[in-house]
C-alpha cells in the first residue's frame, strides 16, 4: 500500500511540474482538431496514447 501512495503522489508531482513549466497537456502534435464554421471537433489521439501508456506502466509498477 505505500509503494502504490509514493508511486501515486510521484505521478501527481510530475503532472503539476508539467503544468507549471507550461507543458500544453492536451493539446500534443498528433492531436487532430477541425474547424468548420462555429463547430469544432477535437481528438486528442496522442494524449489518449501516452496516457494509456502511463497507466500500463502504473499498473505494471504496482503489480509488482
Amino acid at each position: 500500500m505505500g509503494k502504490a501512495i509514493v508511486v501515486i503522489g510521484l505521478i501527481i508531482v510530475a503532472i503539476g511540474a508539467a503544468i507549471w513549466m507550461g507543458v500544453p497537456l492536451g493539446r500534443l502534435p498528433g492531436d487532430l482538431s477541425w474547424r468548420r464554421g462555429n463547430f469544432t471537433f477535437y481528438f486528442p489521439i496522442v494524449t489518449s496514447i501516452l496516457v494509456s501508456l502511463l497507466l500500463t506502466l502504473l499498473a505494471m509498477i504496482l503489480r509488482r
